[in-house]
């Protein structure tokens, strides 16, 4: 399936920083006008993804690396028909098909612009499961990019908690057994360590 770029390609100039920032800030602005509920739940992935990120001492560059990507984690969803999120979550078979298709839609939006070339495998598996059940390419384990397994759980756990993203809502306490359960099987057990920890949740 072709996906046209949302926006023309750059050159890796010096400014490309400052177009990183710009090309975020235009396309949440268009997720946001497309569902203001998962443009939200963006924002707070990203917030949930930082924190466990610094956690896990990775580099400034890093940590800012899967924040951009959290960012954009979902804008594939803008390739999604309003009629599908209607039904979230009670979605017949290819209906689902169509929505799990926006972890691909997304890479491909952004795979003509430069600066966002270092986001895409992260926005691209971050549904991918550490037991390697999850989509679109059953990555397993440590072949899932750290960055993509921390947003896996930093989206996890915001939709639990988050009534913008369900029709109801966990506790944190529910929420973070939840996370505990599927570490090890959804989840990296390191990174739920990790987020648990710089979250300060028990």
């Amino acid at each position: 399936m072709y996906m046209p770029s949302l926006m023309p390609a750059t050159d890796g100039c010096p400014e490309d920083t400052e177009s990183l920032e710009t090309i975020i800030a235009s396309l949440l602005r268009l997720l946001q006008m497309k569902n203001q509920k998962i443009f939200l739940h963006s924002n707070q992935v990203a917030n949930y993804a930082v924190s466990t990120a610094a956690k896990m001492r990775l580099p400034k560059e890093e940590i800012e690396r899967i924040r951009h990507a959290a960012l954009l984690h979902d804008i594939g969803l803008l390739t999604v028909p309003n009629a599908v999120f209607a039904k979230l979550p009670y979605l017949s078979t290819r209906e689902s098909s169509v929505y799990r298709n926006h972890c691909n839609a997304g890479s491909w939006m952004l795979e003509n612009i430069a600066p966002c070339q270092d986001l895409i495998p992260y926005i691209r598996y971050h549904h991918e499961r550490f037991d390697g059940k999850g989509y679109p390419n059953r990555l397993k384990g440590v072949n899932i990019p750290l960055g993509a397994r921390i947003i896996a759980v930093a989206n996890g756990y915001d939709r639990y908690i988050n009534p913008c993203t369900q029709h109801w809502a966990k506790t944190n306490g529910d929420a973070i057994r939840e996370l505990l359960n599927l570490s090890g099987t959804a989840y990296d057990p390191e990174v739920v360590k990790a987020f648990i920890e710089a979250m300060g949740l028990k």
